[in-house]
Order: structure tokens, then C-alpha cells, then sequence
């Protein structure tokens, strides 16, 4: 028998243990008054709950459960009593983590620093919006016209401001840390976002900067990613239109099949119908066909042209269809699907849908089908 190298067999056992601990977060804790019970281990994935595992808990309340954590992938977990949340979780790969809970929401947890981050992240946001919310209900109560009411209205700015402000140094100090991605999504009300204005879209493309470089594969970056453009998108058409010269509706410039840019405000027609699309929905691409293309070869010769715009990532797709229908009126696409500046500018909430502008003016006529289209285009040429 051969003689073996017990030091080196036992040093790469360890090296592989290390290697498969460093795939998982280990999770212990307790939960008071929850003997005998169940844990819900839930995943945000980026913008909805996935439930990962249901854990018992012993006679003391106690729980353990790993969960896999891909190298550089840290993942926003939340464990749930009921219906109720007992703990919020930041995991690396490698981490041991000690929860303390009760089932009515309190917790603390230790071994985890980004956690530890998270939850006063959490906490700062809980407070703010509890006073918010008093004085949003002092200022129900009050007469709108009162000097109460002016008073509480100046507080609750003061109060936005000093958050939104604690909210920019918090960002810009932990840029390298994933805690950031809740802040930059945090909500005041359901539609009211802390950052909401257009100039916190530069805040959006530094933090995805930031965190690129440190988490390229996260889902929560690639979803910082996807808002940062979409804000950015929006930012510059701004400025484009601060700039650019007074026109009766938005302005939309991007290339078309041969990656020649077309202005919106160039198409010079009578009338033109501005037609949102993608050409990823088969009804659509027979919209094109059944019903575009017979009223723009009736119409064509009296003044009347179609802007189309595809809602489109894949350009290669969209040009391909372009082609293969022989689609002859002006086909353009910025490949930025529902962030192009466009899908903002006009409102743009579902697909198709359609506007008319005539004499260079965007009017107010509903086009839905064929018929109300070519009603529309007989009384204007």
C-alpha cells in the first residue's frame, strides 16, 4: 500500500468545505412565543416576494436554514411569522448570521454587517414616514385655508427635505454597499417616490456605477440599472426640450432600419399618425398589415404619413419584421423598450395606441380601430 499525504488529504478537505460553505448563508434564531411553529423564508426578487422554504421551529422557538448565496450575488431575505415579517436579511455567501424575534415584528440580528445596515435603513424610513403621516393627518383635519394648515404644510417640506437629503449622503457614503438599492426605490406614499425629481436620475447612474463594478450579475443592480436609464432617458429629453424650439407636442428623434435618425417634427405631412407598437406581439405585426398598411396606401397621396415607434429591446427583430412586411412609411426604434424617453413623453401605459397630429399639432381624436382611423383622416384631408 501506497503511503498517503494525511496533511495534504485533510488540507483539501478543509478547502473544499470551505468552498461549499462559502455557497450558503446560515440563518439560526428563535422566535419568541412561536414554540412548535413555522418560519416562511421569503426572497425579494426585485420586485415581488418568492417563498423559499418553510422552516419549523423546536419547542423553544428556536430555527436554522441555509440558503444559497451565489459568490458576489448577496440577496435580500425575509423571514415571515403568518403574515407578519419578524426579519429582514442582507446575505453574502459565507455569512452566519443570529436572529432574535418575536411574532409581532421585532428582531435583531447579529454577524451580518450589511444586514445591520439594512435593518437601519429600515428603521430610518419607518420613523419618516410616521411623522409624515401625523402630518398629513393634522393637515386633513385643519382648514385648508387656515394658518394651521399653511404651518403644517411648511413642516411636512422641512420634514421631505431633511429625509431626502439623509437619504443623498447615506447613498453616496455606502455606494459600494447593496443597501443603497431599497433607499433609491423608497417610497412616500404609493405615488410619491423620495427620489422624484428628474435631476436624481445623475444619483441613479452613479449608484449603478458604483455597484456594477462590485455586483455585475446582481438582479437588484441590473434592476437599479433598468430605472437609471429610464430616469436618465427622461432627464434628457428634458433638456433636449428646454432647448429645443417650441413645438405643439413632444418631440421624438431615434433611428430607423438603416440607423438613420428621424425627427417626429421633420415628417412634413398633413397628417401624421404617431403609432406605439412592438413588433415582439404577433397581433400587433398583423395590425401592421390588416389595417396600417390598406389606410396608408389610400391615404399616402393626400398628406398623410405613419411615425411608428417600436417599443423594442431587440432591434435586429424588430428590423427584421420591418423588412419582411415591406412596411413603407417611417419605422423607428431606440432599442431601450419601455425606458425610451418616448414611453414618458407620451404617457405611453399599454400597446398599441396611437396619436394624431395635424398641421403640426397633436389633436385629440381616439383612434381604436380602422374604421374610426379612416373617419378621422376623411374629415381632415
Amino acid at each position: 500500500m501506497k503511503n498517503f499525504n494525511f496533511k495534504a488529504v485533510a488540507a483539501l478537505c478543509a478547502a473544499l468545505a470551505l468552498v461549499s460553505c462559502g455557497k450558503t448563508a446560515s440563518v439560526k434564531g428563535t422566535v419568541a412565543d412561536a414554540p412548535e411553529s413555522e418560519v416562511i423564508v421569503k426572497l425579494l426578487d426585485v420586485n415581488r416576494y418568492e417563498v423559499l422554504d418553510t422552516v419549523a421551529t423546536g419547542k423553544d422557538g428556536s430555527f436554522s436554514y441555509k440558503v444559497e448565496i451565489k459568490k458576489n450575488e448577496p440577496e435580500f431575505i425575509y423571514l415571515f411569522y403568518k403574515e407578519t415579517k419578524i426579519a429582514s436579511l442582507l446575505l453574502q455567501a459565507g455569512d452566519k448570521v443570529n436572529v432574535s424575534a418575536d411574532t409581532l415584528g421585532a428582531f435583531s440580528v447579529s454577524g451580518s454587517a450589511e444586514t445591520e445596515k439594512l435593518i437601519q435603513v429600515e428603521k430610518e424610513l419607518a420613523d419618516f414616514s410616521a411623522r409624515f403621516l401625523a402630518l398629513s393627518d393634522r393637515l386633513d383635519k385643519a382648514d385648508p385655508a387656515s394658518a394651521e394648515a399653511k404651518a403644517i404644510t411648511q413642516e411636512m417640506g422641512k420634514e421631505y427635505i431633511g429625509y431626502y437629503r439623509s437619504r443623498v449622503k447615506y447613498v453616496m457614503e455606502n455606494s459600494h454597499s447593496l443597501t443603497v438599492v431599497p433607499v433609491m426605490f423608497q417610497m412616500i406614499s404609493p405615488n410619491l417616490p423620495v427620489f422624484s425629481q428628474e435631476t436624481d436620475a445623475i444619483h441613479f447612474k452613479n449608484m449603478t456605477d458604483s455597484l456594477s463594478a462590485v455586483y455585475p450579475d446582481s438582479r437588484y443592480v441590473k434592476a437599479l440599472k433598468k430605472e437609471a436609464d429610464r430616469r436618465q432617458g427622461i432627464l434628457e429629453l428634458g433638456i433636449r426640450l428646454q432647448n429645443a424650439e417650441q413645438l405643439d407636442f413632444p418631440e421624438v428623434e431615434m433611428p430607423d432600419v438603416n440607423g438613420v435618425k428621424r425627427k417626429l417634427s421633420e415628417v412634413d405631412r398633413k397628417v401624421v399618425l404617431l403609432h406605439f407598437w412592438s413588433a415582439a406581439d404577433p397581433a400587433q405585426k398583423m395590425f401592421n398589415l390588416d389595417v396600417l398598411a390598406p389606410v396608408y396606401n389610400d391615404f399616402k397621396s393626400k398628406g398623410f404619413e405613419i411615425y411608428q415607434v417600436a417599443i423594442d429591446v431587440d432591434k435586429a427583430s424588430w428590423a427584421r419584421t420591418v423588412k419582411e412586411q415591406n412596411l413603407g412609411w417611417i419605422n423607428v426604434c431606440d432599442g431601450l423598450g419601455t425606458a425610451s424617453p418616448a414611453v414618458g413623453a407620451y404617457n405611453v401605459n399599454r400597446l398599441p395606441v396611437s396619436y394624431l397630429l395635424a398641421d403640426g399639432q397633436l389633436i385629440g381624436e381616439r383612434i381604436s380601430d380602422e374604421a374610426s382611423l379612416r373617419k378621422v383622416l376623411n374629415k381632415l384631408l
